[in-house]
C-alpha cells in the first residue's frame, strides 16, 4: 500500500509521529508532505527532531497568509505530488488548511481520502477550522473518529459509510512521549517552576489574539490569579503581546514556543491551563489538569461534560475566581481511547 500523508501544523506533526512509524513498520510506503503552515524552528523543526518523525519527502513552503492563499498554494503543490506519486490513499489530519487542501486535491483526482480525527464539530462556522472539518468529512472515504460523539455528529449529517471509531492518535502519542519527556525535558528547571505552582496559557485564535482590547482583558484577568503564568507565544503575536503585557501588573512570563516534550511537562505539572486550542484542551484532560477554554464552544465536549474544562469565552471576568477555586470535576474516564488507535487504523487500511 502506498499513501501520501499531508501535514503542516504542530498538532499534525504529533499525530503523524505515531501513524507514520506504524505505517512504515507494517511495510507500507508513505510519502510525507509538509505544507509548511508552521515553519518557525520552534513550531516545526523541533517536533521532527524530538519525535523522530521521518523527514518529509516534499516541503511546499506555504508559510503564512490568508486562508485562501494558504489553501490555494497547498492545493496546487499537493495536486502535483498526487499525480506524480499515484498513491492508494491520501491521509489528512484534523482541521487545518493543509487538511482541506489535501482532501480537495485527492477528491478531484479520484484518490481515496483518509481523514484521521474526523467527526469533530464545534457548530460555530465562524471558525475556519469548522469549515475545513465539514468539507473534509464530506469528501472522505475512510473517517477515523475518536469518539462515539464524533460518529454521531457524522450520522446527523448523513455520513455513516466508512466511519470507524478508533480513539484518538494523540492519546497514543501522549502515552508514549510523556514517559520520554519525564526523562529528557528540563523545562521546569530552566524556568525555575515548582510543580503545581504555575499556570500555563496558550492563546492563538484570531478571535482572541488579533483584537487588542480582548487580548488585554484576557491577560489582565489571568494575571489576577496571583500565580506565575507561563505563556508560550505564537511568533505572529509576540510583539503585540509584549506591548500589552506592559499595561498589566501580573506575573505573566512570555517564552518562545516549546517542543512537544517540554509542552507535555508544562501541561502535566501546571496548576491549570488557560487556552483556546482544541488540542491543548484535550491534552489537559488526558493529563487530568484543570482547563479554562477562552471560547464559547468546544469540539471536545466530553472535557466539559466531565467537569475538567470550563468555557469562559463570554465570561472572562470569571477567570480569577476559577483560578482560585475550580469546581471539583465530576468524573475522569479514558474518553479518547486506550493508546491503540494507530494499531486499529493501520489494520483497517
Amino acid at each position: 500500500m502506498k499513501v501520501v500523508t499531508i501535514i503542516g501544523a504542530r498538532p499534525q506533526f504529533v499525530k503523524a509521529s505515531v501513524v507514520s512509524h506504524a505505517l512504515r513498520n507494517a511495510g507500507h510506503t508513505e510519502i510525507l508532505v509538509n505544507t509548511g503552515q508552521h515553519y518557525d524552528d520552534n513550531m516545526a523543526k523541533i517536533f521532527f527532531e524530538e519525535m523522530a518523525i521521518p523527514q518529509p519527502d516534499y516541503n511546499l513552503g506555504v508559510g503564512s497568509g490568508t486562508h485562501a492563499a494558504q489553501t490555494a498554494a497547498a492545493l496546487i503543490g499537493i495536486e502535483q505530488i498526487i499525480i506524480k506519486e499515484k498513491p492508494d490513499y491520501v491521509i489528512v489530519y484534523g482541521d487545518t488548511n493543509a487538511t482541506i487542501a489535501g482532501a480537495l486535491a485527492a477528491a478531484k483526482l479520484h484518490v481515496k481520502i483518509v481523514h484521521i480525527e474526523a467527526g469533530l464539530r464545534s457548530y460555530n462556522r465562524e471558525m475556519p477550522e469548522e469549515i475545513n472539518r465539514i468539507v473534509t468529512d464530506v469528501l472522505s472515504d475512510l473517517l477515523f473518529v475518536p469518539t462515539q460523539v464524533a460518529a454521531e455528529n457524522l450520522k446527523k449529517e448523513g455520513i455513516s459509510k466508512g466511519v470507524h471509531i478508533v480513539g484518538d492518535v494523540m492519546v497514543d502519542a501522549l502515552l508514549n512521549y510523556t514517559k520520554i519527556a519525564e526523562q529528557k525535558s528540563t523545562i521546569l528547571d530552566q524556568l525555575n517552576l515548582i510543580k503545581g505552582e504555575f499556570l500555563l496559557m496558550t492563546i492563538h485564535r484570531p478571535s482572541n489574539a488579533d483584537h487588542d482590547e480582548r487580548l488585554l482583558t484576557i491577560l489582565d484577568q489571568v494575571s489576577k490569579g496571583n500565580i506565575p503564568v507561563i505563556f508560550p507565544v505564537h511568533p505572529r503575536s509576540k510583539s503585540r503581546v509584549e506591548l500589552l503585557i506592559n499595561r498589566i501588573s501580573g506575573d505573566i512570563r512570555i517564552i518562545e514556543p516549546v517542543g512537544y516534550l517540554d509542552m507535555m511537562m508544562l501541561e502535566k505539572y501546571s496548576r491549570m491551563i488557560i487556552t483556546d486550542s482544541g488540542g491543548v484542551q484535550k491534552e489537559a484532560y488526558l493529563h487530568q489538569t484543570h482547563c479554562l477554554t477562552v471560547r464559547n464552544e468546544t469540539e471536545w465536549v466530553e472535557t466539559v461534560e466531565d467537569g475538567w474544562n470550563i468555557l469562559v469565552g463570554n465570561t472572562l471576568d470569571r477567570i480569577p475566581v476559577l483560578l482560585r477555586n475550580f469546581p471539583k470535576p465530576l468524573i475522569w474516564k479514558p474518553r479518547y481511547g486506550d493508546g491503540e488507535s494507530v494499531v486499529k487504523i493501520v489494520a483497517l487500511l
